[in-house]
């Protein structure tokens, strides 16, 4: 053997560990591009909104000592559509001018005195409820393939 050309020889593996690296990057930069032109990104960034929601009870506006009107304000957060949030939960004053109600437009009582299209910042609906409520704000998509609760509240005697 000929220790000399051992140390004199250049061939190697790393022109093909090279070629292979190549090959695999410009296959993942092909499927990344791909998806966002096909529209496949833009389903993998639909998420649940982002909003707070506040809760006031006031006990003194009830007809009995055991019901009150509850004022649910969004607070902050994103801006959503109103046939996407919910008032779930219970128990209601059915006795009470503004309940039951299973979706958060339905009463039209918002602070703009119409039902509106959109929820937004500084929004509120009055819900009449025992004082025993158990109340959830809850988001559904209109495609009802997800949900989420936004925000909830429980009475002073729940």
């Amino acid at each position: 053997m000929r220790i000399k050309e051992l140390f004199d020889d250049d061939d190697a593996v790393s022109p093909v560990i090279g070629v292979i690296l190549m090959v695999a990057i410009t296959v993942i930069l092909a499927a990344v591009i791909a998806s966002f032109v096909l529209g496949l990104g833009d389903q993998t960034q639909s998420a649940t909104p982002q909003a707070s929601f506040s809760f006031d009870y006031d006990n003194s506006a009830g007809a009995d000592d055991d019901d009150g009107l509850l004022s649910v304000t969004h607070d902050g957060g994103d801006t959503i559509q109103a046939s996407e949030l919910y008032i779930r939960g219970g128990p209601y004053d059915t006795s009470s001018t503004f309940g039951p109600s299973n979706v958060i437009t339905s009463n039209g009582d918002w602070t703009t005195g119409a039902a509106p299209t959109e929820v937004s910042a500084g929004a509120s609906v009055n819900v009449g409820v025992e004082s025993d409520y158990e109340i959830r704000v809850v988001y559904e998509s209109a495609e009802g393939d997800s949900s989420a609760t936004l925000g909830q509240d429980s009475g002073p005697d729940a």
